[in-house]
């Protein structure tokens, strides 16, 4: 039997928590929740369970928010997939925000985190790459 790809998910209300758990479970994914920046980069760091991306609340409780901790997770892999998710913050984006990431502005479906989640994960190389013939390049 496969194991399911492990996603480290940053987010400090545990309603949210939830919806997240189980689009991610359904989506078949296995969710790793973290309730605060600094709880989710010591995790990282110390290598212990290999995840394969990371979604993140951008406003987290705490001293550390989702743009300084996906800057931090690039910084154990450079190119670690990163979902933002936001309701308030997502004109910060492309001015905080990690090259070759995501970002979903609440509310949305949970579908939608498990197709960018999948999405990252299926580009395994930074979509700078060129398009195949007859397809559109990635313009995120």
């Amino acid at each position: 039997m496969q194991e399911l790809p492990t996603i480290l998910v940053i987010e400090d209300d545990p309603d949210i928590q939830i919806v997240l758990e189980d689009a991610l479970t359904e989506g078949g994914f296995e969710p790793a929740i973290a309730a605060s920046g600094e709880e989710a980069v010591t995790l990282l760091r110390s290598r212990l369970i290999k995840y394969r991306a990371l979604v993140t609340d951008v406003m987290l409780k705490g001293s550390m928010d989702g743009w300084e901790v996906a800057r931090q997770a690039r910084e154990v892999d450079p190119s670690f997939p990163i979902v933002y998710i936001t309701g308030a913050a997502a004109g910060r984006w492309p001015s905080r925000g990690v090259p070759n990431s995501i970002l979903l502005e609440k509310p949305f479906a949970p579908a939608q985190l498990v197709t960018a989640v999948s999405q990252l994960l299926n580009a395994g190389t930074p979509p700078t790459q060129v398009s195949e013939p007859g397809r559109a390049a990635d313009a995120s």
